[in-house]
């Protein structure tokens, strides 16, 4: 029988730990294979991603983006499981559900690792969805931390902060030097957040650029920084937060220290500046699926 899991009744029984306990042990499991298609019709694209991980099953995510929805979401799809054992199909998952689950988890995942325990500020930059699942899964981490929103657009992030009960930021430079931790989920294509603004102690999470040209910090930040990320595959020639760098001789390969497949290196001492790129990945999103599922009565 194939479960049919909603966004509501699917995030019911969720928790942000959990999730980053599933995702780690997923990267104890043989390394994932994962492909990517897209098709097109002017304007309108077909998204999917697979992967299967040897012990955890396949999983197939498929997006549709027609921008030119005007009634309906712009963004809509789906996730397949299928059974690791026999390749039958066992759950369709909202698409919806597994993304914010997945990107967010990706990031928690490795501010357990990276960021101070005793991090007292934290600053989301960004005030769309992922801003504020952010303020959402940090809290569980940090429950004593305050938490500040910056956003190009001041309105937004003003929406955002009396939604949520929490602060402004006006001036992102002096918010960030104020921040032990930075989570940025913008799609800014110029870097908005500079290597000279950090200090000693402070965690950078970097979320937004997904294409080649799209960067939220700039040279400086990874120069100074230990850069680690969820995925070499996945980052490495694919993601500008990287690669521009990695091309103009920035930074060299050597400077990403590790990814997930190597967690226990994903360590911090005191005067460090940590700085992890959220690559995403449909291994991810099987990881996520399948936790979903277990947590559904899968």
């Amino acid at each position: 029988m194939i479960r049919m899991i909603p966004f509501v009744e699917g995030e019911a029984n969720l928790d942000w730990i959990a999730l980053t306990d599933a995702l780690a042990a997923g990267h104890t499991l043989p390394k994932a294979e994962i492909g990517d298609t897209f098709l097109y019709r002017g304007d309108d694209t077909l998204l999917s991603r697979a992967a299967w991980i040897d012990g955890l099953g396949i999983a197939v995510k498929s997006a549709t983006i027609f921008p030119g929805n005007l009634e309906l979401p712009a963004i809509n799809g789906g996730v397949m499981l299928y059974s690791d054992k026999d390749g039958t199909p066992e759950a369709v998952v909202d698409f919806h559900l597994v993304t914010k689950w997945k990107t967010v988890g990706d990031s928690l995942l490795a501010a357990r690792h990276l960021a101070r325990p005793d991090s007292e500020q934290i600053l989301i930059v960004g005030a769309g969805a992922v801003g504020h699942s952010l303020f959402e899964a940090y809290s569980v981490l940090f429950p004593k931390a305050q938490f500040r929103v910056w956003n190009r657009t001041s309105g937004k992030a003003r929406k955002m902060a009396d939604a949520l009960g929490i602060g402004v930021a006006d001036d992102l430079e002096v918010a960030v030097k104020g921040a032990d931790i930075v989570t940025a989920a913008t799609m800014t294509t110029e870097p908005l957040l500079r290597g000279d603004w950090l200090r000693p102690g402070q965690h950078i999470d970097l979320i937004g650029a997904y294409r080649s040209d799209m960067r939220e910090a700039d040279n400086t930040a990874l120069q100074i920084a230990r850069v680690f990320v969820d995925s070499f595959d996945t980052t490495i020639g694919h993601i500008g937060e990287i690669q521009i760098p990695l091309e103009t001789g920035a930074i060299t390969r050597e400077h990403l220290i590790a990814d997930y497949y190597g967690l226990a290196t994903f360590k911090r001492r005191p005067k460090d500046i940590t700085l992890f790129k959220n690559g995403g990945g449909a291994h991810l999103d099987l990881m996520t699926a399948r936790y979903i599922l277990d947590r559904f009565g899968g």
